[in-house]
């Protein structure tokens, strides 16, 4: 997402699969200041990833790191914009019952919605 909360980039992933994964691929090549993202988010490979990338990790730590590292919570209130997007995007009858059953069309319908929701 930019700052006005519109999407970027998508990679779609299996149900199963945590969003973490496809975190490096998602963020490279794209330019930014502060990276929002939550707690589940938080691990050394991603906030050194973003370091690397000349960026600002704005991520909760989980509660279960043994030093607990600082963020910018103020900021992370912006974090709300993706979760606004994604309300947004199931008010589309088709994205919010799920009719696509391929990858390939879902992610379709996700680009035309998030165009529509550009457009806006």
């Amino acid at each position: 997402m930019d700052a006005l909360g519109n999407p970027v980039r998508f990679i779609l992933t299996a149900g199963q699969v945590h969003d973490i994964l496809q975190a490096e691929d998602l963020i490279s090549g794209i330019a930014f200041e502060h990276l929002l993202a939550d707690k589940g988010y938080d691990s050394n490979e991603i906030v050194t990833f973003i370091h690397q990338q000349q960026g600002i990790a704005v991520i909760p730590p989980k509660a279960n790191r043994k030093i607990q590292r600082g963020y910018d919570k103020h900021l992370y209130k912006e974090r709300n914009l993706v979760e606004r997007f994604f309300n947004k995007a199931k008010h589309f009858r088709r994205m919010a019952t799920r009719y696509e059953k391929t990858a390939r069309n879902y992610l379709a319908m996700l680009t035309l919605v998030a165009t529509v929701l550009w457009l806006r």
